[in-house]
């Protein structure tokens, strides 16, 4: 059976819903783009891409709206593998125990990085080394959020083999606290 024109109030109701499609589909793809690959992009992946992503809206300490506890459960399993994997088994039951690794500096003989897990970097200067800072802990913070586990083995890293980066991005500050964007 074939309809006729449609009413006035019909195709201002499909103009609508098709209006709420495209802001949907819109809003779900990465960066706003729209187009013929929107709607792929807004698909499911298996390849997490946070960093394509802004999180400045999310409080500290949380890793995103949505998240339940199984996926928290589910991060940390995984940030504590990716963390044995990264330092030894060795190393990452001593920073468990301990709750800290030091790394000797090898651009400031003498000095001492105290890497704590979810904490600033605190600066250990020697007896005869005067800290290159005006303050004792350095603050580095993750782009995106990540468990504390998986952002300590991140941190030995970059400290041990990118210490002139470090040194170069890391705010100093006269407190101890926290890191943001960890959980």
């Amino acid at each position: 059976m074939e309809r006729g024109p449609q009413s006035g109030q019909e195709r201002a109701r499909a103009a609508r819903s098709s209006l709420w499609a495209r802001l949907r589909d819109w809003s779900r793809s990465p960066r706003g783009e729209s187009g013929p690959d929107a709607a792929q992009a807004a698909a499911p992946r298996t390849l997490e891409l946070p960093w394509r992503h802004r999180w400045d809206h999310l409080p500290k300490r949380t890793a995103g709206f949505g998240f339940t506890l199984r996926d928290y459960e589910a991060a940390y399993r995984r940030a504590a593998e990716v963390a044995r994997t990264t330092l030894g088994h060795e190393l990452w039951e001593r920073a468990k125990r301990q709750g800290y690794l030091d790394l000797p500096s090898h651009l400031h003989p003498g000095l001492t990085y105290r890497l704590r897990i979810g904490q600033r970097i605190e600066i250990l200067p020697g007896p005869t080394t005067p800290s290159p800072w005006p303050h004792r802990y350095l603050c580095i913070n993750p782009t995106y959020p990540l468990p504390e586990a998986e952002f300590f083995a991140h941190l030995y890293l970059y400290v041990r083999d990118h210490e002139a980066e470090v040194v170069r991005v890391a705010a100093p500050q006269p407190w101890d606290q926290a890191l943001g964007r960890t959980f």
